[in-house]
Parts: structure tokens; C-alpha cells; sequence
């Protein structure tokens, strides 16, 4: 038989513009994107970038000189374009064969369309190949399309909101829980549940979610 297939995951973290930094040590990377003024992040989370994408819109001209002489590469796009910023960082992501990868930033700040946008981004099919999760302060969202196992501490808060259309979905470890009940698009039924123990895990039977955990703080 032939040898099984090397899946060790390849992780991503991009950098994008906007609030929301992530509270917490992120995990060594393999590839960092940074998404035009998501470059500002780098030095702050001492992470070394390996591509710039975007525009060049947002991001200061002389951080993005100094980054291409400590190696960066570049990936320019017309200012004229169909994609944000971010939505280039991730298919970008997948072409350099990223299996999981963390989105940091892009809460939107005053711009809450583009904070509308990076969240059907993120939970969207053309992205699902790169494994995107959004890190935001305290909060971890996954979007999630078969189950996600969370790990916390009795009291934390997880959420579950459909996106696109109704989800049906089973839970374990919440305190409200759900048995093959459904969740219609717009409704906030799934929001502020609390876990039970150190773990607590969601199935989606159908359709896709976004599953956020955030550490209840002492």
C-alpha cells in the first residue's frame, strides 16, 4: 500500500486593518499575509511578514519599504478592483497552500461594511480550503460547516450564529442545549450560550455557522 499523504498543517496568520486585535500569544506561524495596512500589526505581534497584499491605499509607504528590505514580497493590485483587500490575502493563502489560517484584525472600527464583508468572507465555501478563523480581542469564531470542539473553562461564553441560511445543529457541553434543532438565518437564539465544563463541542447537520468562544474574565 502506498504511504499515507503528509497532512500537517501549513498555518497562516493575515493581517488586516481595523479593531479587534487578538488578546493572547498567537501560534508560530509558516506563512504571514499582511492585507495592505495590516502590515502596521507585524512589529507589534513581532511577526516577520513574507507578502504584502493589496492596494496600497492604507498602508504607510516607508513601513512597506522597510518590510520589502527585510524580505517581504509584494503582491499589488489596481485600486480599481473586485476584491477587498482581505478577500486577495486569503486566496493568496490558499495558492501558498495554507490549511489553517487566523485572520487578525478587520473588526471594521467606523467601517462596519467592511466588517460585514470580512465576516461572509471568512465564513465563505470559496475560502473554507485555507481553514479562516477570525482571533478578535478575547474572541475565537470559526465558521463551521461539520463540528467544532471548544476547550475553556466553565462560564465562558459560546455563540452560534447561521450564516447564509438555516443551520441545524446538535450540542454537548452548553448550558442550553440543542438536539437537532434548528437555527434560522437572523435569529440571535444561539448567542451568549455558556459552557459547562472544559469542553463543549457543536455538530452542524446542515448548513454553516459561526461558532465563537470567548474566556469569561475573572
Amino acid at each position: 500500500m502506498p504511504a499515507e499523504e503528509d497532512v500537517s498543517e501549513r498555518l497562516c496568520v493575515i493581517l488586516t486593518g481595523g479593531s479587534g486585535l487578538p488578546i493572547g500569544p498567537l501560534p508560530k506561524p509558516d506563512l504571514v499575509i499582511a492585507a495592505d495596512s495590516g502590515l502596521h500589526l507585524a512589529e507589534g505581534l513581532g511577526l516577520t511578514v513574507d507578502l504584502i497584499v493589496g492596494d496600497f491605499d492604507s498602508a504607510d509607504p516607508e513601513i512597506v519599504v522597510d518590510a520589502v528590505e527585510r524580505g517581504s514580497a509584494i503582491e499589488s493590485h489596481p485600486a480599481d478592483k473586485d476584491a477587498t483587500d482581505l478577500d486577495l490575502a486569503l486566496t493568496a493563502a490558499g495558492r501558498l497552500g495554507a490549511t489553517r489560517t487566523i485572520v487578525v484584525g478587520g473588526a471594521g472600527g467606523d467601517r462596519i461594511d467592511h466588517f460585514l464583508a470580512n465576516t461572509g468572507l471568512i465564513a465563505s465555501e470559496r475560502h473554507a480550503a485555507v481553514g479562516p478563523e477570525w482571533w478578535v480581542g478575547r474572541l475565537r469564531v470559526w465558521p463551521t460547516r461539520e463540528e467544532r470542539t471548544v476547550e475553556g473553562q466553565p462560564g465562558d461564553i459560546v455563540s452560534i450564529v447561521p450564516v447564509g441560511g438555516a443551520a441545524t445543529i446538535t450540542t454537548t457541553g452548553l448550558r442550553w442545549g440543542l438536539m437537532k434543532e434548528t437555527l434560522e438565518f437572523g435569529s440571535s437564539r444561539g448567542v451568549s450560550n455558556e459552557m459547562t465544563g472544559t469542553t463543549a463541542t457543536v455538530q452542524v447537520h446542515s448548513g454553516v455557522v459561526m461558532v465563537a468562544h470567548g474566556e469569561v474574565i475573572s
